[in-house]
């Protein structure tokens, strides 16, 4: 059977100041996308409200505009792709084998209170399928509650975007809230890496995360990997 997966995207284009831009860091969506291309998996892309997904206008600078940014970008039909994304009542659960949470400032906005991307969420991991997400994509998993309630986070190991990574960014200021303490402050079991920007995954059963946008390929990897075996 062909392994099929949800990649998640944000629909916001800028931070709480409409003068200060952001969205999906391209990257992290392309570097996966890749991954499971090659892999031979079915993919689709859904985000909080469907549509549009923006995209952040710092991950299309150098260094992070690599070759697969790039290439997507010169891509009608793969922009097309996030111009017409999926909205979640659009999605059936049981059609996917994993949910990947992609990253950018954005979606720490629209994210973690998507009803829609919690039901999604909770429904593929009971039924035995791969949580998984990149930097920022971890708001997505804040605030999913399992059927008998519980945090889907809590007590488990996870990496994510990190606090020191968002001062070094310099985007400290501009941002709603420290998500790695929020992950904390739910019971989760954060672990970052010693070198920030670093490439960095924590897999913990079926959940998978990596740290920042250097982590997507390597997350992507592993979520193959927990997928194959």
């Amino acid at each position: 059977m062909t392994k099929r997966i949800l990649n998640v995207v944000s629909n916001v284009a800028h931070y709480a100041d409409p003068a200060e831009p952001t969205g999906l860091w391209l990257s992290e969506l392309t570097h996966a996308y890749q991954v499971f291309d090659e892999a031979g998996y079915q993919q689709s892309i859904v985000s909080p409200q469907g549509g549009l997904s923006p995209l952040e206008p710092r991950s299309l600078k150098f260094p992070f505009f690599n070759k697969s940014a790039k290439a997507w970008k010169d891509d009608p039909a793969k922009m097309a792709l996030l111009d017409e994304t999926a909205a979640p009542e659009d999605i059936d659960s049981a059609d996917f084998d994993a949910i990947y949470f992609t990253g950018g400032h954005a979606v720490m906005f629209d994210f973690p209170d998507s009803d829609g991307l919690q039901r999604i969420t909770r429904e593929i991991f009971e039924r035995g399928g791969v949580v998984s997400a990149v930097c920022h994509g971890y708001c997505g998993l804040l605030n999913t509650r399992l059927s008998n309630g519980d945090l889907l986070v809590a007590g488990r190991e996870l990496t994510g975007f990190a606090w020191v990574e968002e001062v070094l960014a310099r985007v400290d200021k501009l941002v709603p809230y420290n998500v790695e303490a929020e992950m904390k402050k739910r019971g989760a079991h954060y672990k970052k890496g010693l070198i920030p920007f670093a490439s960095h995954v924590v897999v913990d059963g079926r959940l998978v995360t990596g740290q920042n946008p250097g982590s997507a390929k390597a997350t992507a990897k592993k979520v193959v990997s927990v997928l194959g075996s």
